[in-house]
């Protein structure tokens, strides 16, 4: 446990919060990722397998991606034991200082890469949420907001040869992307920090913060795919992701009706999907 300057919600606002948090909420917010071991036990990895493997079956691939096959959206609305484990406690004791005590889920993916995945590039999840140019430095007297949290809930061993996804330290303090002409550098890094392979054994929890420098690394010979929930947790004013704008949205059909452009559709709430919702 360390102290740490955090945040919790008091009346509807945002407040320092001061006390104990686990190490692992302190190495999220310093280094933008961590994984916390044997957090799901063996009955929930075999509930959250087969609930997922039932989906692929049943579900059409989702639209609007290359890699459709590979994932299926909205699992909590489509298997209980999902629903269950996005709220188990251990996960919830690492975000909640710093996302806020009424932080939600946004998106929630299941993802099933075959022995075979090819990896992806750099990127961030969203933002950077607190954009600066290069050479203006984080002040650390001020605890670095993070807005949105990834996690990883492994259903099977996830070693190096199977394309673990990597962080790079620290990166999620830049207020920048990861450089365009290094999408797929390995040997990216950020002020002198090599990238970490998160590598899990099933029941693991891997974690990392949105704006992390992070990508999945290419599959090596011996590998035997990836099987993971992701869950996307984000503070209580960001909203939810887990249907676009297009299916689950605050229009009524007349105003609807009305829309004349895109810039409007966007202005009223009818977003093109992106990251979190495809």
């Amino acid at each position: 446990m360390g102290l740490r300057d955090m945040i919790r919600r008091i009346r509807g606002n945002l407040t320092l919060r001061k006390g104990e948090a686990p190490a692992a909420t302190t190495q999220l917010e310093r280094d933008g990722y961590a994984v916390v071991r044997g957090v799901l036990a063996a009955e929930l990895i075999a509930q959250l397998t087969d609930e997922i493997a039932k989906a692929f079956e049943s579900l059409p691939a989702e639209r609007g991606r290359a890699d459709r096959s590979e994932f299926r959206y909205e699992m909590l609305n489509r298997a209980a034991g999902c629903q269950a484990a996005v709220g188990h406690p251990r996960i919830l004791e690492v975000i909640e200082p710093l996302l806020g005590e009424d932080c939600h889920v946004i998106a929630n993916t299941a993802w099933w890469n075959p022995a075979d995945f090819a990896g992806g590039p750099w990127h961030c999840d969203a933002g950077p949420h607190v954009p600066r140019p290069e050479g203006v430095p984080w002040d650390d007297r001020i605890p670095y907001p993070i807005f949105a949290i990834g996690a990883h809930l492994y259903l099977k061993d996830c070693p190096l040869a199977c394309g673990p996804t990597a962080v790079i330290p620290g990166s999620h303090r830049s207020g920048r992307l990861p450089p365009f002409d290094r999408m797929a550098d390995e040997q990216l890094e950020y002020e002198g920090r090599s990238a970490v392979a998160l590598e899990a054994r099933a029941g693991d929890v891997a974690f990392f913060a949105s704006d992390s420098w992070h990508r999945g690394l290419p599959a090596k010979p011996g590998g035997a795919g990836r099987l993971f929930l992701q869950a996307h947790y984000a503070r209580r004013d960001i909203a939810q992701r887990i249907r676009t704008t297009a299916d689950v949205n605050h229009l009524s059909p007349e105003a609807t009706a009305r829309i004349k452009s895109p810039r409007e559709r966007a202005l009223l709430g009818l977003h093109v999907p992106f990251f979190y919702d495809g």
